[in-house]
């Protein structure tokens, strides 16, 4: 794999793309001044717009709810890639190619992995074709027999893979894709003579990364003489790591990130099913059992993450078929919840249905209960370990506590725990206390030598999620500064637009005209620091990375401040005005400065002893130069 992607490349694709454009796919923007837009903040709920983006300075900011970033941190926002795909992605759009570095220095397989891509896109659009087909006929008819129309279809993009050892060989070697890109991007397999189409006669449904670039295919068998597997996958290839892909997030994603709910079903015609019926949160894993590495996919998406109070908690929903198969499933399951702050909940259809099925015989609606009908993850749990119990029986009974024990000690929160014990002691019809003694001498075990349990899940209410037990000090957060902070006053505004011009537009103001303001007293303090950050990156004026430059400079608590500085809109109808109106409001700033130094030079000539003729003399000397500097700042600024 490739490593880092090297600092320039980042930064030059940083800079060539247009923000404007790119947030515009996702919010409505509209002129708020010169160089600044604005819009309803994708973050938040809102009316009125404070979501504000600066293409010149390529970041955004929302003054409701303070999100700040550029480029690539909008795009890991919105469709939750990483910063990796994020670049990459915006690399590919504006024809870039990228270098990545490792200990043998830098490569540039980046193309290699946008050929894989487009191969597969070009495989997506043969097959969906193939699907009017005659030959595709057994296709539609699995497809209508399970409720699903052309419009469906079509929406998830599936197809139909000809019975053919080279059709889709041969039409992508007519496209220019070489063997060897098509071997390596799984859709061809290497036979002892010749490659051949690895997907034949079989239903194809395309499997996409987040961000909607289809990198491999599930293939369902429909023929009686096809010999393979029920399902066959795209093998491991550089752009398809099964344990890392979920099918059906690339149009599940925003819903899950809106409605902080996931629902992990196990095949992709329950996919479909689910999103047709309403449930557009459904993904499903291919070809392997939920892991670690979908539950980081999953955790930017919910707001996963440890400290969060349970109604900001995500959930995630799991279906599991009755059968033996869907069983280990839940408890494979079972076993990650302690990976996740989300609470976790299994829904099991009534009449061992999946979730295609249900639709199928009893209707959308019946979808959407299951969903509604959800249980906590632990008392499903707890109440799959009774079921092996005669509870009938003091054996059975005994036998039961024994099993859910281990369960109840590793729920971390204790209210939630104790909940639990009375219901578990309900349900096997014992004395509360005996299960609570149960479940103490399950806690008191080493680490090592518990049976049956794992490090404690993070469901529940007001727990801290896995990583913390809650024990430790809470570390208060720095206030932050902000605009909002400022004083109302006259003059604060003043010194604030002053501040906002200097961050904007510094070589509009100019380097003179900043040096002279290194020395203007503020009433607000907090913009001083700005300031200051601004004079101490004067070398850096029309540097590209200027704001992050000011940025790195201030403490943390000001870098709020300096991003609602940098994107505030500046009250000016044209480049030329905007020029002009921050020169101007930097010289008020410093003529206001001059004048309260002339005014204390004034008083102190006043107070000078008329017989100290030297004093006086360097009194009216400084104070002859403040008018010099004033005449000057005067004859520089049209319409002073």
């Amino acid at each position: 794999m490739a490593g880092l992607i090297a600092r320039n490349d980042i930064d030059e694709v940083r800079a060539r793309v247009d923000i404007a454009d790119v947030v515009g796919d996702y919010v409505t923007l509209k002129s708020a001044g010169v160089g600044s837009l604005k819009g309803l903040c994708p973050f938040h709920d809102e009316r009125t717009p404070s979501f504000h983006v600066r293409p010149q300075v390529g970041r955004y900011h929302c003054f409701g709810c303070g999100e700040d970033g550029d480029v690539f941190s909008f795009l890991m926002s919105q469709d939750h890639t990483t910063f990796q795909e994020a670049v990459e992605r915006m690399a590919a759009k504006i024809g870039f190619t990228l270098h990545y570095e490792e200990g043998d220095g830098p490569r540039t397989d980046y193309n290699a992995r946008a050929r894989l891509i487009a191969a597969n896109e070009a495989a997506l659009a043969f097959f969906t074709a193939q699907l009017t087909t005659a030959a595709a006929e057994p296709a539609r008819r699995f497809l209508g027999e399970r409720g699903f129309d052309p419009a469906a279809a079509q929406h998830f993009g599936v197809g139909f893979a000809p019975k053919s050892f080279d059709a889709l060989k041969d039409h992508l070697r007519g496209l220019r894709f070489s063997i060897d890109e098509i071997v390596a991007a799984g859709l061809v397999s290497q036979g002892d003579r010749s490659p051949y189409d690895r997907f034949r006669g079989r239903l194809m449904w395309p499997i996409r990364d987040v961000t909607g670039a289809t990198i491999g295919f599930g293939a369902r068998r429909l023929l009686e003489d096809d010999k393979g597997p029920k399902y066959l996958n795209t093998p491991e290839t550089p752009i398809y790591h099964k344990s890392q892909v979920l099918y059906g997030l690339d149009l599940a994603r925003k819903e899950i990130a809106k409605g902080k709910q996931v629902v992990i079903v196990e095949g992709y015609t329950d996919v479909m099913a689910c999103h047709l019926a309403g449930i557009t949160t459904a993904v499903a894993t291919c070809g392997t059992s939920f892991g670690v590495d979908h539950i980081k996919v999953l955790r930017p998406m919910l707001g996963d993450s440890a400290g969060q109070h349970v109604s900001q908690l995500g959930q995630i929903v799991f279906t599991f078929d009755p059968d033996e198969a869907g069983q280990r499933a839940a408890s494979r399951a079972f076993a990650e919840e302690q990976r996740f702050a989300s609470q976790t909940y299994v829904a099991v259809a009534p009449g061992g249905l999946d979730p295609c099925d249900l639709r199928l015989a009893r209707g959308d609606d019946a979808i959407r209960r299951l969903v509604e009908n959800r249980r906590p993850m632990f008392e499903f749990m707890i109440r799959r370990r009774l079921d092996g119990h005669d509870l009938d029986t003091v054996e059975g009974r005994v036998g039961g506590l024994r099993e859910c024990a281990p369960v109840i000690a590793d729920i971390r929160d204790r209210a939630l725990a104790d909940g639990y014990i009375r219901n578990t002691a309900g349900w096997l019809g014992m004395d509360i206390e005996d299960v609570r003694r149960a479940v103490a001498a399950v806690r008191r075990r080493p680490a090592d030598g518990a049976q049956g349990s794992r490090a404690g899940g993070a469901s529940g209410a007001g727990q801290t999620g896995s990583g913390h037990n809650g024990d430790g000090p809470v570390v208060p957060e720095e206030p932050q500064a902000s605009i909002r902070s400022l004083p109302d006053d006259p003059i604060a505004r003043m010194e604030r637009d002053a501040v906002m011009a200097m961050v904007q537009q510094p070589q509009s103001v100019g380097v003179p005209l900043l040096v002279l303001a290194a020395s203007a007293t503020f009433s607000a303090r907090m913009l001083s620091v700005v300031r200051d950050a601004v004079i101490a990156n004067i070398d850096a004026v029309g540097d590209r990375a200027w704001l992050d430059k000011l940025l790195g400079d201030v403490p943390a608590p000001f870098r709020s401040l300096v991003q609602e500085l940098a994107l505030a809109p500046i009250p000016a109808r044209s480049d030329e005005d905007l020029a002009i109106y921050c020169r101007g409001i930097v010289v008020a700033l410093v003529e206001r400065d001059l004048l309260a130094r002339k005014a204390s030079l004034l008083g102190q000539l006043q107070r000078t002893d008329p017989s100290d003729q030297e004093r006086r003399a360097d009194v009216q000397r400084q104070l002859m130069d403040l008018d010099a500097q004033r005449m000057r700042l005067r004859a520089d600024t049209p319409g002073a």
